[in-house]
């Protein structure tokens, strides 16, 4: 058993809970039976004097963090109290016990190697809630990592630990971050002795990371300074690795097929911040913990409320049907202008409009505009329930569409990006050998490139018909630019003038079916691709 020794008067330890480089942490006693962790520093002060920087540097960041518990935070831990010991001269923080596991354990069996996204988007929304309220009052916290944020059983909230990197003086940082810091959680510029605002939101990003791929960006192999280095010089150099391709490698066998495929649909929002947290330069992050804090809860609103994918494909099938009506309104209206059909309109019990047709040889005009309403009113009506979920689009309907990109392994994402430099730089040759190869393993993204280049003629590997055959089957993996250009070439096959335009009809003649082209261009504009709505709303108008 740990030895039991008196902080001060009133306050004891009841053993080490962990050390570090930037002091030791231990269970406390106050009063008898009130349990807090005390943070020892390891610099001792001589002189509780202006005259001791040490002293005057650590009263004045306590202060700050006095102001941080003004106003409570239920995921920021609480300062009970600081001071000096009575034997040793070293300086103190008491702060509240936390009861639970820290995120650290919570990755390790007999946990799940990864969080779910739901609980992912737990720890985003409170820890920069942490932060923000932190930075508010100008207090970095500095040592943002897995073992620092832990569950409190008792309230079911993730609460911020440990604020002793904030007390420290800069030389007492450098000298403890250089020697013991966790390194996989430091920012590029924590090297150079710097802390800022940004400094947290990068170790916020390693966290975030972590906890969905089951690994940091990169992991320290051994303890010894080489290891150390070649963590810290990635930290500066490296492009983090693909988080899809490690999540997908690390999601429990256990989980159903079902819940392993929905747990590869990460919000595009929350893909995009995580990398925008790891970003090398300051200035290219989020700039403050209010910052990160505000585009997160922006962000996951309609996630919280619970509106997943399988809601979006929902809202897609509805709109389907919606448009299905809507043709034939249009079909039953041209069926009046020749006099085919009548209609008669009444109000039931209960108010609704009930519509009777009867086959006439001619119909009066007035009737018409009757249907012409109808019709009006259908496409309010659909564009009402559209407008009504337009947060579960913008959020979530992009995960739909990127099925296909969470197949494919970090070495075809590089070639994707190698191809497509390689088109930039005018070396087609190379380029279509990559997509050519990507295509045979029916990669999406390159099944559409291949193919759209020929249908263009800047690609004479394959005819018109086998292009338009790849451009089809990319179409049906629900790849977006795909959908969105097969829909266009079915609606405006006979359109040679538009066609030209875009380098198309080059050498190739394309199906007209403007029903399915509709179709599709619909599909796409549900799911968020603005060119589609641009074409869907030029063909409502031919």
């Amino acid at each position: 058993m740990s030895k039991v020794f008196t902080i001060t008067s009133g306050l004891e330890t009841m053993g080490a809970l962990k050390t570090g480089g930037q002091g030791s942490v231990y269970k406390g006693r106050r009063m008898g039976e009130i349990i807090t962790a005390i943070k020892l520093l390891p610099t001792p002060i001589y002189s509780e004097t202006a005259d001791d920087k040490n002293f005057t540097h650590f009263q004045n960041e306590v202060q700050k963090l006095k102001k941080v518990n003004e106003q409570p935070n239920p995921n920021v831990v609480k300062l009970v109290s600081s001071g000096i010991t009575e034997t040793g001269n070293f300086p103190y923080i008491e702060m509240e016990f936390i009861e639970g596991p820290d995120l650290e354990e919570l990755l390790k069996p007999p946990h799940d190697p990864v969080f779910t996204i739901k609980e992912c988007l737990k720890v985003a929304e409170q820890l920069s809630g942490a932060l923000a309220h932190c930075h508010r009052f100008n207090v970095k916290h500095g040592d943002i990592k897995s073992n620092n944020i832990k569950f409190n059983k008792r309230t079911g909230n993730y609460v911020l630990l440990d604020f002793g990197l904030a007390i420290m003086s800069d030389e007492d940082r450098r000298t403890s971050l250089r020697h013991a810091g966790a390194i996989e959680f430091m920012a590029p510029e924590q090297n150079e002795g710097r802390m800022l605002f940004e400094t947290d939101v990068y170790s916020f990003g390693v966290v975030m990371f972590e906890l969905l791929a089951g690994i940091v960006p990169f992991p320290l192999k051994d303890k010894g300074e080489t290891s150390r280095n070649a963590v810290m010089l990635a930290h500066m150099e490296a492009t983090p690795p693909n988080i899809f391709a490690l999540r997908g490698k690390a999601l429990p066998e256990l989980w159903s097929s079902e819940k392993r495929e929905n747990e590869m649909l990460i919000p595009e929002w929350l893909f995009a911040m995580v990398y925008r947290c790891l970003e090398k330069k300051p200035e290219e992050r989020f700039a403050s913990g209010m910052a990160l804090h505000e585009f997160i809860v922006k962000n996951s609103v309609s996630f919280a409320k619970g509106e997943a994918s399988g809601q979006v494909k929902l809202l897609q099938q509805e709109n389907r049907k919606l448009l299905e009506e809507n043709r034939n309104l249009q079909n039953e209206l041209k069926q009046y202008r020749s006099g085919k059909i009548t209609v008669t309109s009444y109000q039931n019990a209960s108010g609704e409009n009930v519509i009777i047709q009867k086959k006439k040889s001619s119909a009066p005009k007035a009737f018409l505009w009757i249907l012409a309403g109808l019709f009006v009113a259908a496409i309010f009506i659909y564009a009402i329930q559209l407008n009504n979920k337009s947060n579960v689009i913008n959020n979530n309907a992009k995960n739909v569409l990127s099925d296909s990109l969470l197949h494919i392994t970090t070495e075809q994402q590089q070639q994707l990006n190698n191809a497509r430099d390689l088109l930039k730089a005018n070396n087609k040759d190379a380029a279509l050998d990559i997509y050519q190869q990507l295509s045979q393993q029916e990669i999406a993204q390159a099944m559409f490139q291949y193919a759209n280049l020929a249908l263009q003629g800047k690609n004479d590997r394959l005819d018109c018909n086998e292009a338009f055959e790849m451009l089809t089957k990319a179409s049906d993996k629900n790849y977006l630019p795909a959908k969105t250009t097969l829909g266009f070439l079915y609606a405006f096959a006979n359109d040679e003038n538009t066609l030209k335009q875009l380098n198309y009809y080059a050498r190739c003649v394309f199906p007209l079916n403007v029903s399915k082209g509709a179709d599709l261009l619909m599909q796409s504009t549900v799911q968020g691709d603005v060119t589609a709505e641009q074409w869907l709303s030029k063909l409502d108008k031919k």
